[in-house]
């Protein structure tokens, strides 16, 4: 049986699950427009579209010819905004399980997924809280699950929160936040800095997503990324400045009311204020579920904070 596994995008979860795969001895063929991806003996990087179905079958077969165990499908839209959300993922994940469904029964697509289809995300989000939003991103996102649950090929769908880590740089608490701690400035945070938010760090997703792959009875779910008790947007910041040697910086607030009037003529900032209600209340999921189901926890926050300073410092 083939050992090879294909991660579709070298963004920071995919890059991430082709340097764990690889530190543990699988080989390893990623998958991006550029060729990039990590630089490691046991990884491949194949210059490969995947709107290409073609050039993505052939890239989805060993050199034996036999079929990927897993495929990791970490492509996400060219810009953050719905319209190209719906105009690009759909087809992309289709061509996706469709090549996978082909080659083999046993071929596992998964993917990394957000919290953005919640239809309750007051309350505190399991694997079971229902998902039905219809509008803008969060309507996507709900549409591209209902498509993977309705394709033969088999497949799971890991949910994390907000990502922070190494490589999350188009994050909340990623380029918006760390270098300025780092910088000793004030940090500027969306809604409240105060309300209790979830953040996932990308290692454990990336480790969830491969660990999935591998345990066939959890294929066809929806699993929660392991994810520490939720904290404010203050003490993720805090916990940075710990990490770097630095006092806890001043945190400060983006009103949202500034937001919204910047939607009326700022596309992008319309996009950013459809997400607003993510920081205008507690916003809290919960990963107990996948935890017990396949033996994971969440990376303490001082120690996932310690590697993501240590990655920006060293960029």
């Amino acid at each position: 049986m083939s050992d090879l596994q294909v991660v579709a995008g070298a963004g920071p979860v995919g890059w991430t699950i082709a340097e764990q795969l690889a530190a543990q001895g699988h080989r390893v063929r990623v998958l991006t427009r550029s060729g990039s991806g990590p630089d490691h003996p046991a990884v491949e990087r194949l210059r490969v579209d995947v709107n290409d179905a073609d050039a993505l079958s052939a890239a989805l077969v060993d050199e034996d010819g036999t079929a990927a165990t897993a495929v990791y499908m970490c492509i996400h839209g060219s810009a953050y905004r719905a319209d190209v959300w719906a105009r690009e993922l759909p087809a992309a994940e289709q061509i996706v399980l469709d090549a996978a469904a082909r080659l083999s029964e046993k071929t596992v697509v998964v993917f990394p997924e957000s919290l953005y289809s919640y239809s309750e995300p007051h309350r505190v989000m399991t694997e079971d809280s229902p998902r039905e939003a219809t509008t803008g991103k969060r309507g996507v996102r709900r549409q591209l699950l209902a498509a993977r649950d309705a394709h033969r090929a088999p497949t799971v769908s890991v949910v994390a929160s907000d990502f922070f880590g190494p490589r999350a740089l188009n994050a909340m608490a990623g380029e918006r936040m760390v270098p300025t701690v780092l910088a000793g400035k004030k940090v500027r945070v969306l809604g409240s800095a105060d309300l209790p938010h979830s953040f996932t760090y990308v290692p454990d997703l990336a480790a969830t997503m491969i660990a999935a792959a591998g345990e066939p009875a959890v294929w066809n779910s929806v699993l929660h990324a392991p994810t520490g008790p939720a904290v404010t947007q203050r003490e993720i910041a805090a916990a940075f400045a710990r990490a770097a040697g630095l006092p806890a910086p001043a945190v400060g607030t983006i009103p949202s009311w500034l937001v919204r009037a910047g939607a009326v003529m700022n596309r992008d900032m319309e996009e950013l204020a459809e997400m607003l209600y993510q920081f205008t209340a507690p916003f809290v999921m919960d990963s107990a579920y996948t935890e017990r189901t396949l033996g994971l926890a969440p990376t303490p926050l001082d120690e996932a904070a310690v590697a993501t300073v240590a990655w920006w410092r060293d960029r």
